[in-house]
C-alpha cells in the first residue's frame, strides 16, 4: 500500500510573519545580564508611600458634559480622600439616579449606583450592618428632594454616620432640563414652558427641620472652601449633609454665578464662621438681628459697627434657622459654610448597643429554632 499525501497549493498557504516559527533571539542587554534591583536602604524594604489622588481615581472615562461643575467636585473629593486616612477598601460611595449619581464609577473605591432617591436607604442598611465603613452619599436636588425626599429626612433624623453630598443645580439635567424641587418660582423649562408655579425647596431648611446634626453649604467653583467643608463633614460622627451649588452649563448655566463669580461674590455672599461676626462685602457690610429678623447694614455709614453684627454660633439651631431663611430674601447675601453642627449619638451606635444588650440577656439566638416556634398552621 502506498501512502498519499496531498500537498497544499502554494497559493493557499498562509503567509507567516518574518521570523515566525524560528527561535527568537533575546536582544542583548546593553550593559551585560540584567541584575535584580534591590530596594533602597541596603536591602531593607522600601517605605510604602502614602495614598494619592491617583489611588482614588478609577479607570472609567468621566462622562459629564464638558464644563459641568461635577468635574470640580470630583477632583476635589479625589484630592481630599488621601488626607482622610481611610483605607480604600473601607470607603463606599452610594448614589441614586441623575448626573451626579455617576460619581461612584469615577472613584476607585467600593460603590453602589442604586435606584432613584433610595441611596439613603441603602446607606442606612450598610452602615447598620457594617458601622466601620466610611460611607458617602452622592445625590442631586431632584434625586434627593423629589422622589427621595422621604428617605433623606429619615437618614438625617436617625443620624446615620455618613456624608451626604447634595449637588444642587436647580434643574433636572439627566432627563433634559425639567424644573426640579429647587428651581425658582417662575422658572421656564422644558416641563414648565410658562414658568414653574411651585416655590422651591430650601435644602438647608429641610435638613435642619429633619433634625440634621451637621448642615452646610458650599459651591463647586470655590474648591478650597469645598474641600474645607467636606473635611469637616467627614470628621462629624453623624449624618453630615453638604449642599453644593453646582453649575449645569447645558440646562441652567449661571444659576449661581452671582454667588460664585469674582465681580459679585463679595457683595452677594456671607461666610459663616463659628465665633466670628457675619461681615461681608470686604468688611463694608454686616448682618445684624432686628429681633429675630436678620438685617443687612452698612458699616461705612457710621451708624453701625462690627460690634452690631451677629457673632455666628454653629451650635445654635435657632441661629442656623435664621441664617437658612436668608434664602427667602433676594436682597440679602447668601450664607455659605457650616450652618449647624451638633455632635450626638448615631443610629448605628444605639442599634449595636441594643443588640449587645439583648444578646447578653437572651443569648445569641438560633434562627432555625426561631422559625419553628410560635403559632403554626397545617395546610391540607
Amino acid at each position: 500500500m502506498t501512502s498519499h499525501v496531498e500537498t497544499m497549493p502554494e497559493s493557499r498557504k498562509p503567509t507567516l510573519p518574518p521570523g515566525f516559527g524560528a527561535a527568537r533571539k533575546r536582544p542583548k542587554a546593553p550593559f551585560g545580564p540584567r541584575k535584580a534591583k534591590l530596594p533602597a536602604g541596603n536591602g531593607r524594604p522600601a517605605k510604602k508611600p502614602g495614598l494619592t489622588r491617583k489611588d482614588f481615581t478609577s479607570d472609567q472615562d468621566v462622562r459629564w458634559c464638558p464644563g459641568c461643575g461635577d468635574y470640580a467636585i470630583l477632583a476635589t473629593v479625589q484630592r481630599l480622600m488621601p488626607q482622610l486616612g481611610v483605607k480604600r477598601e473601607e470607603v463606599v460611595f452610594i448614589s441614586g439616579i441623575g448626573c451626579s449619581s455617576r460619581f461612584p464609577y469615577y472613584m476607585d473605591t467600593y460603590g453602589v449606583h442604586s435606584i432613584h432617591g433610595r441611596a439613603p436607604t441603602i446607606a442606612t442598611g450598610l452602615k447598620a450592618s457594617r458601622p466601620e465603613l466610611d460611607i458617602w452619599i452622592v445625590t442631586g436636588d431632584g434625586d434627593a428632594l423629589s422622589i427621595g425626599g422621604n428617605h433623606l429626612i429619615h437618614i438625617l433624623r436617625r443620624n446615620i454616620g455618613c456624608q451626604i453630598l447634595l449637588f444642587n443645580n436647580q434643574i433636572y439635567g439627566l432627563t433634559k432640563g425639567q424644573f426640579s424641587p429647587t428651581s425658582e418660582l417662575g422658572k421656564v423649562t422644558m416641563s414648565s414652558p410658562y414658568g414653574s408655579a411651585s416655590p422651591p425647596f430650601n435644602p438647608i431648611s429641610v435638613a435642619l427641620g429633619a433634625g440634621g446634626s451637621f448642615v452646610a453649604r458650599t459651591a463647586d467653583r470655590d474648591t478650597k472652601h469645598l474641600a474645607t467643608i467636606l473635611k469637616r463633614a467627614h470628621a462629624h460622627a453623624g449624618s453630615a449633609m453638604v449642599e453644593i451649588y453646582q453649575n449645569c452649563n447645558i440646562y441652567n448655566d449661571g444659576a449661581f454665578f452671582e454667588f460664585t463669580e469674582k465681580a459679585t461674590k463679595a457683595q452677594r455672599t456671607v461666610l459663616l464662621e463659628h465665633g466670628k461676626p457675619m461681615v461681608y462685602d470686604n468688611g463694608n457690610r454686616a448682618i445684624r438681628l432686628d429681633g429675630f429678623r436678620p438685617e443687612a447694614v452698612d458699616l461705612t455709614s457710621g451708624a453701625w459697627s462690627v460690634s452690631d453684627a451677629i457673632i455666628y454660633d454653629e451650635t445654635s439651631l435657632e441661629l442656623a434657622g435664621i441664617a437658612s431663611r436668608m434664602f427667602l430674601s433676594p436682597d440679602m447675601p447668601r450664607p455659605f459654610g457650616v450652618f449647624y453642627c451638633n455632635e450626638r449619638e448615631t443610629y448605628e451606635s444605639r442599634l449595636h448597643a441594643q443588640l449587645q444588650h439583648v444578646t447578653r440577656l437572651r443569648g445569641k439566638g438560633d434562627l432555625d429554632a426561631l422559625l419553628g416556634t410560635g403559632d403554626t398552621w397545617e395546610v391540607a
